[in-house]
Order: structure tokens, then C-alpha cells, then sequence
């Protein structure tokens, strides 16, 4: 078996009706050669009965169609016994996932990022190791680029970019978008400071990274929203703007007594 080069997990919380389709349009597209061998590690974030036996089989089947194609990739199934959030998901997946990755991902389960352009952005690893440290999928709505994206949404999407460079500096068009991939020995130290549950892991993760010198490339990617968002539009976003204020009060809490430290 090929080692993996890429570990990519995929929280998934109550996601029987989109999950299974979306595996299959993975190991359909999965390529056979000419991209790392890819480990998929869905993670079951606390799901409820029915919704958790159904993306079991649906990991169970699509596992066993990608072990006998060629390319090296394979699919896996974590199940972790209580809903802990997006954030606490991965983390969880990054802790079982294959040691020997040098890159290690995220991916939404939903399907609004295609299976082909997963393994697009999967396959330009190669082309953006030596320059970058974080390789990002971004709705940037470009010519050639398809983003379908509800009104508002956007404009969501701009004051949640806006406060997030006010408070961070990270000089990311869009830290929120689900798929993004990381060079491992600078992710991995960082791994037990990260506190983010639920959707400000993104942010968490960039911004430590660029304390730490990171290079990010952001790519243009195709993106159509499949509904049945599980973000409440008002309170959410409300909890999300105190969210980001929490996190910059700690990280800069953190980085003070790292100078005392220092001194």
C-alpha cells in the first residue's frame, strides 16, 4: 500500500441524506495516478442513531470501491461518542490520522466543494509545496469560477472578513471556505494549543500559523451551496462576532505571556 501523503479529515454530524452521496462522487473521481495517495478519515461527530448507522454503511461501502482502484487512497470511519463541534472533529481526526502524512486537511461532508475540485486542489500539492505551507480553497467569485452562494450568505461573508482581518492580519480572502490543507510538522506543534470547537477552528489555525511564519496559498474554486445549512443566520452570526472577540482576546493573552517568558 502506498504511503499516504495526504490525511484529510471529514466531520460529519447528522449527515445520512448528503454524506453518502458525496463519498461516492469522491471514490468515483478518486485519480489513479499523477496525485498523493490520500487517506479520508470521515469523523462521526456525536451523530444520532439512524443518521450515525447510515453513514457507517455508506463509509463501509464506499471503502471497500476505493481499496481495489488504484492510486493508493483509502477511506476510514471514526466515531466519537458525543457531539463535540466542526473544530473538535478534526482535531480528533488529525490525532487518528495516518502518522507518516507530511499534509494533513480538512473537508466539509455537505458536497458544496466538489469531489472534483477536491482532488484538484489534492493534485496541486505538487505544484505548491515549495512555496506554500497552507493550500486553501477560496469562493472567490472569479471568471471561470462558479460560486453560488444565497445573497445572504455574502454579505455575511464580507463583515465576517472584514472583522476577522481587523482583529488578525492574516491577509485571507476567505478563511471559512471547507477544504484546506496543511504542511504537517508546522501544524502538528500547534495542535495542542487550539481550543475552537465548532466554526472558528479556520481562523484559529490561520492565525497561529502566520504567528509562526506560514506561507498560504488561496485557490479559486468552484462552489454551489447544497442547503440544509445547519448555521442560524441572526443568532449565529451574533455568536460568531463574540466568538472572534474571545479568540483574539486569548491569542493575544497567549502571545503576552509568551514574551514574559521570553524576557
Amino acid at each position: 500500500m502506498s504511503s499516504t501523503e495526504l490525511s484529510v479529515t471529514i466531520p460529519a454530524y447528522n449527515e445520512a441524506d448528503r454524506l453518502p452521496r458525496f463519498l461516492d462522487q469522491l471514490v468515483q473521481h478518486a485519480p489513479a495516478a499523477g496525485t498523493p495517495a490520500v487517506e479520508l478519515l470521515v469523523v462521526d461527530d456525536g451523530s444520532a442513531p439512524e443518521h450515525a448507522e447510515a453513514m457507517r454503511l455508506a463509509v463501509e461501502r464506499s471503502a471497500a470501491e476505493l481499496a481495489v482502484r488504484p492510486g493508493g487512497h483509502r477511506l476510514a470511519l471514526l466515531t466519537l461518542p458525543h457531539n463535540g463541534g466542526k473544530g473538535g472533529a478534526i482535531r480528533a481526526g488529525w490525532a487518528a490520522c495516518a502518522s507518516e502524512a507530511p499534509w494533513l486537511g480538512f473537508l466539509d461532508a455537505d458536497g458544496a466543494i466538489s469531489a472534483r475540485e477536491f482532488w484538484r486542489l489534492a493534485h496541486m500539492l505538487g505544484e505548491v509545496a515549495t512555496e506554500a505551507d497552507v493550500l486553501a480553497g477560496s469562493r472567490i467569485p472569479l471568471a471561470g469560477r462558479d460560486v453560488a452562494r444565497a445573497p445572504s450568505r455574502r454579505m455575511l461573508g464580507r463583515t465576517f472578513r472584514s472583522v476577522v482581518e481587523q482583529f488578525f492580519r492574516v491577509g485571507f480572502y476567505d478563511t471559512q471556505c471547507g477544504v484546506k490543507f496543511f504542511r504537517a510538522d508546522l501544524l502538528r506543534p500547534l495542535l495542542p494549543g487550539l481550543r475552537e470547537e465548532r466554526w472558528l477552528l479556520d481562523v484559529e489555525l490561520l492565525a497561529a500559523l502566520k504567528q509562526h511564519g506560514a506561507r498560504f496559498h488561496e485557490e479559486p474554486i468552484n462552489w454551489a451551496d447544497p442547503g440544509g445549512s445547519k448555521v442560524k443566520f441572526w443568532p449565529d452570526s451574533v455568536q460568531v462576532l463574540l466568538g472572534l472577540w474571545k479568540l483574539r482576546q486569548r491569542m493575544a493573552g497567549a502571545a503576552r505571556n509568551q514574551a514574559l517568558r521570553a524576557a
